[in-house]
C-alpha cells in the first residue's frame, strides 16, 4: 500500500509524536511560494519504501539529513558526494525555500535541472523514518537540532531513548549517526541519552568541527555569539 505523506501513520509506542515547531515564519514572497508549488513536488522524496527508487541515479550510499534549516549542508552534502543519494528533511516552508532557491534561477521554477542525488522530505522526519526500509541508511546527520530547553518540550528532541530502537533499526550496522549542537543543555542531554544505550557506540568527539563537516549559518551564528559547539560521530553497533 502506497504511504500517505498528508496522512501519516500513528507513532509508535514511546515515540514522540511531534518533532517541530512552526512550519512558517514571515509570509511568503511570490518567488517562494512558486518554489513551493512548483519545484517541491519535483524534488520531493517519493517512495519512502523504497527511497533509491526516488533517485534517478545508482547511488553507492544513502544519506539523511534531518532539519536542514536553510540548508547549506545538505547543498555541499550533495555536490561533494554526487554518488550519495541523499534526503534531506525540513518542514519549516522558510527553510525548504532557501534551499530550493540556491537550486533554480528566477522564473525557471517548473523547468531547471534538478540534482539527481537530492531528494527532499517536507514532512516530519519521523514518518520518514517509519517508512524507511530497515538497514537502508549508510548515514544519518543532525546538525544544529532546535533544542526544546523547556523541559515540556523536551519530549520533542530528536535525540530521544524512546527513538533510538527505530533509529537503529533504519541505520545499517556500523553506519555513522552525526550529531553537531551549540546548546550546553542539547551537548548534555546528548551525553546522558547516548551514554545510557548499547546501539550506538561513541566514534569520535570533537570540540572544533571536523574538515569534512560542512558549516552552517546556526554553527556561524552561535561562534559569533560565543557559543561552542560540539561534534560526535556515533557508531551503530
Amino acid at each position: 500500500m502506497a504511504y500517505d505523506t498528508n496522512r501519516p501513520s500513528p507513532p509508535a509506542e514511546g515515540i514522540p509524536d511531534r518533532l517541530y515547531g512552526r512550519r512558517r515564519g514571515h509570509p511568503l514572497r511570490p518567488r517562494q511560494q512558486r518554489l513551493l508549488d512548483l519545484t517541491l513536488p519535483r524534488i520531493t522524496l517519493a517512495p519512502p519504501e523504497s527511497p533509491r527508487a526516488g533517485f534517478p541515479m545508482e547511488a553507492e550510499s544513502l544519506w539523511l539529513e534531518v532539519g536542514f534549516g536553510g540548508g547549506e549542508h545538505a547543498l555541499e552534502l550533495a555536490r561533494a558526494n554526487p554518488r550519495v543519494a541523499l534526503i534531506a528533511s525540513e518542514v519549516f516552508e522558510n527553510g525548504l525555500c532557501s534551499l530550493l532557491t540556491h537550486l533554480v534561477p528566477e522564473e525557471q521554477e517548473a523547468t531547471a535541472p534538478l540534482p539527481p542525488n537530492l531528494r527532499l522530505w517536507p514532512k516530519d522526519a519521523r514518518h520518514l523514518l517509519q517508512a524507511l526500509p530497515d538497514a537502508s541508511l549508510d548515514r544519518l546527520f543532525l546538525m544544529f537540532p532546535d533544542p526544546w530547553p523547556k523541559a515540556r518540550h523536551a519530549k520533542r528532541r530528536f535525540v530521544h531513548p524512546a527513538l533510538l530502537p527505530l533509529l537503529a533499526a533504519k541505520l545499517k550496522p556500523g553506519a555513522e549517526w552525526r550529531i553537531a549542537s551549540d546548546d550546553p543543555t542539547y551537548q548534555a542531554w546528548v551525553d546522558e541519552v547516548m551514554g545510557a544505550q548499547d546501539l550506538f557506540g561513541l566514534s569520535a568527539h570533537h570540540d572544533a568541527p571536523p574538515a569534512d563537516w560542512p558549516r552552517t549559518r546556526y554553527e556561524a551564528k552561535a561562534l559569533r555569539e560565543g557559543r561552542h559547539p560540539r561534534y560526535w560521530i556515533w557508531r551503530r553497533r
